[in-house]
């Protein structure tokens, strides 16, 4: 009996829907249908921004197939059958099943949920339980949506991969087909239409040869209310979806899932200047910047360092304390190759802030690099990345190892 997290669905001629399968289906499909559309593999997500990029494709004329991919789920009530992840949730399978159905494509369920455990959830606990801050959503477009699925769709027949991403790729000639990896050709990925949304931050580890194989068709859409409203005309059970942004394997706070699976770690929070202010339960419950649940008297207090060794939580009430002009930024990679020169470069420390100019950028290592931005950027937390842009081109990006604290 095929268990329902790989899919429900059965074809008596074909035998279960798996990898190899489903490389039949394609060969079967490629004997009797001519000429061929392109296949994508769309990912769906039972989100309105995934159901109308396949709505979109489809309209275009290529052969879409619908994948909902099945995450590691937290345990809940200590049932190992009894999972949650928001977004894998039987309530969203439905609703990405539900939208295959209203577009007439395929629709298939593939199991990552041992590899997101270990290379999303792991790789979370672990920089977190080194003293730094860790982006999941950065790691997931590396090693699932563009690496483990991409990896799958191609090895089976499809042409390309497209996801519901807020995002632009323009694909032009280059003279260093080396760097391109695509006979020549580059692609450049560029900010979304609707800047509001737009999710570069988050891709910034992919590579060419991932970018020639990969779409994003509701980046040319102006705002969110466009998408649903394109939602609408498909007729798809979407359209009025909420969505969420909070990391999907967290059902209610951090600190209640990293008290499960960190435990607590009491130790001592000082002042810059040395002297014991009070008693925190584990550094990886606070970030850089946090002013909230600091649990002093007299506050309001900002979490600014952390010494990892000596397990001592450093705070201070001057929130200027937290700015700071410079950064090492380590595991740098350049979607298109190293620029020639960095002028006119911005960077972003974190999601949601607008690129702040840089005045130098130096290498000091391997994949590695020293910033110093015009001004003072707050709160430049280890762990997180730093996202470089050319007006909208995403150029790169790589981890924050260390501000100037």
């Amino acid at each position: 009996m095929t268990p329902w997290f790989l899919d429900s669905l059965i074809l008596s001629h074909l035998g279960p829907v798996n990898e190899t399968n489903m490389a039949r289906i394609w060969n079967k499909h490629e004997q009797t249908n001519t000429p061929l559309k392109k296949k994508v593999f769309v990912a769906l997500s039972g989100g309105v921004d995934s159901a109308v990029a396949a709505a979109l494709l489809k309209e275009q004329g290529y052969e879409v197939t619908g994948i909902f991919m099945k995450f590691w789920q937290a345990p809940c009530d200590g049932s190992k059958n009894n999972g949650w992840n928001r977004c894998c949730s039987f309530e969203s399978q439905q609703r990405a099943r539900a939208v295959a159905a209203a577009l007439g494509i395929r629709f298939y369920v593939l199991n990552f949920e041992r590899q997101f455990k270990k290379e999303i959830v792991d790789y979370f606990l672990r920089e977190l339980k080194a003293g730094r801050t860790p982006n999941p959503c950065v790691a997931c477009n590396k090693e699932i949506k563009f690496g483990l699925l991409l990896n799958k769709a191609l090895a089976i027949g499809a042409c390309y991969v497209a996801t519901g991403h807020y995002a632009r790729l323009r694909r032009e000639r280059n003279f260093d087909s080396k760097i391109a990896g695509n006979k020549g050709k580059s692609a450049r990925l560029l900010k979304a239409k609707d800047k509001n949304k737009d999710q570069t931050y988050f891709l910034w580890q992919l590579n060419q040869k991932q970018l020639s194989k990969i779409l994003f068709p509701i980046g040319e859409i102006a705002s969110k209310s466009e998408v649903r409203k394109l939602a609408k005309k498909f007729n798809l059970p979407v359209a009025e979806t909420r969505e969420s942004q909070e990391v999907c394997f967290i059902k209610n706070t951090t600190d209640e899932f990293l008290k499960k699976y960190l435990k607590e770690k009491p130790g001592e929070i000082k002042n810059k200047k040395g002297e014991a202010l009070g008693r925190h339960s584990g550094l990886w419950f606070y970030t850089i910047g946090q002013r909230k649940g600091i649990g002093l008297p007299g506050g309001p207090w900002f979490a600014v360092a952390k010494d990892v060794k000596k397990n001592v939580l450093i705070v201070s009430k001057d929130e200027n304390d937290l700015l700071s002009r410079e950064l090492i930024a380590g595991k740098v990679n350049w979607l298109g190759g190293e620029p020639a020169d960095f002028q006119n470069i911005r960077a972003k420390i974190r999601y949601g802030i607008r690129p702040a100019k840089i005045k130098s950028m130096q290498k000091t290592g391997p994949d590695k690099y020293k910033i110093i931005f015009s001004r003072p950027q707050r709160a430049i937390t280890p762990g997180q990345s730093v996202v470089f842009y050319k007006n909208d081109e995403l150029l790169g990006g790589g981890v924050i190892v260390s501000g100037s604290y």
